[in-house]
């Protein structure tokens, strides 16, 4: 619940957060500055109309749907369910024994910033000259030849958020990606997709800077950093407002309070790095003061502990299934954690947060959801598989658009050769936009990198 007094405050003297200004006439587009400077230039590739059928289908919305149908046409899904029939000259799968599913999205990766192989060339996903630095971007740091990308995609992976990394107080902005390679990151990007902004609490700006002798040094240091910032950013925003409304010389522009405030307007998606309990709450607090949102708190290891709370601020916690007890912040880690939020009536999402990790995210889901099970959790592996796909979707603000097996949504389907929930499984065929892009069947289908041509084992694919 916001609190009232603080929030009309803030109404009042900066018109953040509550309207103020023409959005049909906004400065920015007075001053000429292009919100949208390196726009997507994805373009789905070709596809058919495929029926599969006489599968067992997770719709990634919480239904199972025993030898159930789906029909990709035009990229889009065009029909799911027990009764469906398939229409003249669509290409029919027989997916008996196997089971489909939404694509998985993977909402905290950062595969191009931390490129493979590892070496220091390929480190370009944290800028730790200040520990502000909202005016990086993520998407200036990709490497599309990374070949995480398909290694992920075996992994039924079909779009991924990629982030800077956790030694800043404010990372950077973050960048949603379709998981298909292209020359640019441009080719990539998911088309009308927020950005996002990574934020980072706890151990890892005030061990960064702090060992330099630099602020932050403390947990108490981190927050100061914080809010003073965000008052930068109000006042930098009530300038910005006050320019829409009576025009005039324009402020001068930041680049870094761009971003900052984009998230306070609303457009930019807050996730932010956090392990203990009590940090997320002040956090939570925080955003009330300065009148923004928390989208998301990743890694969050303690999460079960305001599960309620997390609920009550519609703000989601993505985590790994059983990751823990590394340093001091993430050492009161529970198996039950993912299911536990989850049941809380809160958004609980799988990430991986590693380019090895993403290749396994339903092994991770199903070790918490088996978790979960054993400590009396009722949960159906229906409503499981929204910590893939739906959930991380909602995440991002590409619902509309992904994370489930509904009419009129992007094809972006895996056919797993089992119940996706054993370490047995496979993914069989994953499909973008209704483009096959992976089928176990045939290696020729795998895109290979620049990179990777004429690398040892690559010879046999055309």
């Amino acid at each position: 619940m916001v609190r009232q007094n603080s929030l009309l405050a803030l109404c009042a003297l900066a018109l953040v957060a509550c309207g103020g200004g023409d959005k049909d006439s906004s400065g920015e587009e007075r001053a000429g500055i292009d919100r949208d400077p390196y726009p997507s230039t994805y373009t789905p590739r070709p596809s058919e109309t495929v029926f599969i059928t006489n599968a067992t289908v997770l719709d990634g919305v919480g239904n199972l749907i025993e030898n159930g149908s789906v029909l990709l046409e035009d990229g889009r899904i065009a029909a799911v369910g027990a009764d469906i029939e398939a229409p003249d000259g669509a290409r029919r799968i027989d997916a008996r024994g196997k089971w489909v599913t939404p694509g998985i999205i993977d909402n905290h990766s950062h595969l191009g910033v931390y490129a493979s192989p590892g070496v220091n060339a390929h480190a370009d996903g944290n800028e730790v000259t200040a520990p502000v630095t909202a005016e990086v971007w993520a998407e200036h740091g990709i490497w599309p030849q990374d070949p995480g990308f398909t290694r992920a995609l075996a992994g039924g992976i079909t779009s991924m958020q990629v982030l800077p990394g956790s030694a800043n107080l404010f990372g950077g902005r973050g960048v949603i990606l379709k998981n298909v390679l292209g020359r640019t990151v441009q080719d990539m990007k998911f088309p009308d997709a927020p950005y996002t902004l990574k934020m980072a609490c706890g151990e890892n700006p005030k061990r960064v800077y702090g060992g330099r002798g630099q602020a932050p040094g403390s947990r108490m240091g981190n927050f100061a950093g914080y809010r003073q910032t965000w008052a930068n950013a109000v006042e930098y925003k009530r300038k910005w407002d006050k320019f829409a409304e009576e025009g005039g010389d324009p402020p001068s522009r930041d680049l870094e309070m761009d971003t900052l405030a984009g998230v306070l307007a609303g457009d930019i998606l807050v996730h932010m790095h956090c392990y203990r309990a009590d940090e997320m709450v002040q956090v939570l607090d925080m955003a009330e003061e300065f009148g923004y949102k928390v989208t998301s708190f990743h890694h969050g290891v303690e999460a079960y502990k305001i599960a309620d709370r997390l609920a009550e601020a519609d703000t989601c916690a993505s985590i790994w299934a059983d990751w823990w007890g590394f340093k001091m912040e993430a050492y009161d880690g529970v198996r039950e954690n993912l299911p536990m939020v989850h049941q809380a009536g809160a958004c609980a999402i799988v990430h991986s947060d590693s380019e090895v990790g993403i290749q396994r995210l339903n092994q991770e889901a199903a070790k918490a959801w088996s978790d979960g099970r054993r400590a009396g959790l009722d949960i159906s592996q229906a409503d499981a598989w929204s910590w893939l796909s739906a959930n991380p979707a909602r995440s991002l603000g590409i619902f509309e658009e992904t994370g489930s097996l509904e009419i009129g949504k992007a094809a972006d389907v895996v056919i797993w050769t089992g119940d996706p929930f054993s370490v047995f499984t496979k993914a069989e065929q994953v499909y973008i936009d209704g483009a096959l892009f992976f089928d176990l069947t045939d290696d020729s289908l795998l895109p290979v990198t620049d990179f990777e041509l004429g690398q040892p084992g690559q010879g046999d694919r055309k």
